[in-house]
C-alpha cells in the first residue's frame, strides 16, 4: 500500500554519467524541492557527483566513473541496486531512474533488455507493466497508454501477445489505476493488432482469436474493458476522455502517438513493482550533454508524479 507520510522521500539514479541524466536530475530536484517541498530527493551518483553536487542536495556516491563504457554501466546499475534497496527497506517511497545506456549496462554484465525488466528481476516482482503517463499533454488531456509488450521485434510481437499475457497486462493496469491513481472503475480499451481490428477477419485471426476471449474474461471479473479497437481510433478515446487508459499489443504503436502528445511531460511508470517507480520519457541524449539545451520538464514531471502516487489520498498540490 502507498506510505501515508508528510514528506516522501524518493530515490533519485542520476543515470549514464556521460548522458544528459546527471544535469536534469539536478535541475529537476532544485525546482521540486521549492515547488513541492513535501518531496525529498536523494540522488545516487558517483563519488564525483558528491564532490559537485552535496552542496545543494543530499547525494549518496555508489561508486566511481572512470569514462569508459563498462564503467558508466557498472555506475548505472550500481546507483539501480542501491535504490532497490533502499525502497526495499523503507528508506524511501518511490525510485526515480534517470536514462541509461543499453550499451553500457550490457557492457557491465546486465542481460536485461532495459531498466524495467532489470527491476523485475531485482526485485523479484512476478509480472511488472510499462506504463506510460501524462497527466498533462499537447491536447490538454491526460494520457496513459501501457505498452502489453516492450523491448521485442516487431517479428516476435504476434507470438508474444496471447490472452493470458492481455489479461495479465490489462488487470495489473486496472489494479494500479484503483490504487496509485484513486480511480473506483477505470475505463481501458484495447488497442487491436491488426489493421482495423482484423476488419472481421481479413487481416488476421488475432482479434478474434487472442483478443476476444481476454476482453471477454475481464468483462466477467467487473472490469470496465472494451475493444479491440483499431490503433487509427483508439486513442481519440483517451482523448475525449471516454478511457482512462489504452493496453497496446507492441511499444511502437503506443510510444509514436504517446510522444508525438506528451513528448517531453510524459513519464514512464513501472506497475506491478513493490514500491513506485517513474522515470523520464527520453534516452541520454549524450549529443546535448553540457549544451544548456536539455530540457528537465519530463525528469521534474517523474518527481511530482512519484510523489502523488506515494500517497495513499491524491494530494492535489503534487
Amino acid at each position: 500500500m502507498p506510505i501515508a507520510v508528510d514528506a516522501v522521500r524518493v530515490a533519485v539514479t542520476l543515470g549514464d554519467p556521460r548522458g544528459i541524466g546527471p544535469e536534469v536530475v539536478a535541475e529537476a530536484a532544485e525546482r521540486i524541492r521549492d515547488e513541492h517541498p513535501k518531496i525529498e530527493p536523494i540522488l545516487l551518483g558517483s563519488n564525483d557527483d558528491v564532490a559537485s553536487l552535496a552542496h545543494r542536495f543530499r547525494v549518496e556516491a555508489v561508486g566511481e566513473f572512470s569514462g569508459s563504457l563498462t564503467s558508466a554501466g557498472e555506475l548505472s546499475l550500481a546507483a539501480l541496486r542501491r535504490g532497490v534497496e533502499m525502497a526495499l527497506a523503507g528508506e524511501v517511497s518511490a525510485l526515480v531512474t534517470g536514462p541509461v545506456h543499453k550499451p553500457a549496462l550490457h557492457a557491465a554484465g546486465v542481460q536485461a533488455p532495459g531498466q524495467t525488466e532489470l527491476l523485475q528481476e531485482l526485485t523479484g516482482a512476478r509480472t511488472v507493466g510499462m506504463l506510460m503517463a501524462a497527466e498533462s499533454t499537447r491536447t490538454g488531456v491526460p494520457l496513459r497508454i501501457l505498452l502489453a509488450t516492450t523491448h521485442l521485434p516487431l517479428r516476435e510481437v504476434p507470438a508474444a501477445v496471447t490472452d493470458a499475457l492481455l489479461d495479465e497486462q490489462t488487470s495489473l493496469l486496472d489494479e494500479q489505476l484503483r490504487l496509485r491513481w484513486g480511480m473506483d472503475r477505470p475505463r481501458i480499451a484495447l488497442c487491436a493488432l491488426n489493421p482495423h481490428a482484423s476488419d472481421s477477419g481479413l487481416f488476421g485471426d488475432e482479434e478474434e482469436r487472442v483478443f476476444a476471449p481476454a476482453v471477454e474474461r475481464m468483462q466477467e471479473r467487473g472490469l470496465d474493458v472494451t475493444g479491440p479497437l483499431p490503433a487509427d481510433t483508439v486513442f481519440l478515446l483517451a482523448l475525449e476522455g471516454t478511457v482512462d487508459a489504452v493496453v497496446v499489443p507492441y511499444h511502437d504503436v503506443g510510444m509514436a502517438v504517446f510522444k508525438t502528445l506528451a513528448f517531453g511531460r510524459g513519464v514512464n511508470v513501472t506497475l506491478g513493482l513493490p514500491f513506485v517507480r517513474t522515470s523520464p520519457d527520453h534516452g541520454t541524449a549524450f549529443d546535448l550533454v553540457g549544451t544548456g539545451r536539455a530540457d528537465a520538464t519530463s525528469t521534474l514531471e517523474a518527481l511530482r508524479l512519484a510523489g502523488r502516487l506515494c500517497r495513499s489520498r491524491p494530494d492535489p498540490t503534487l
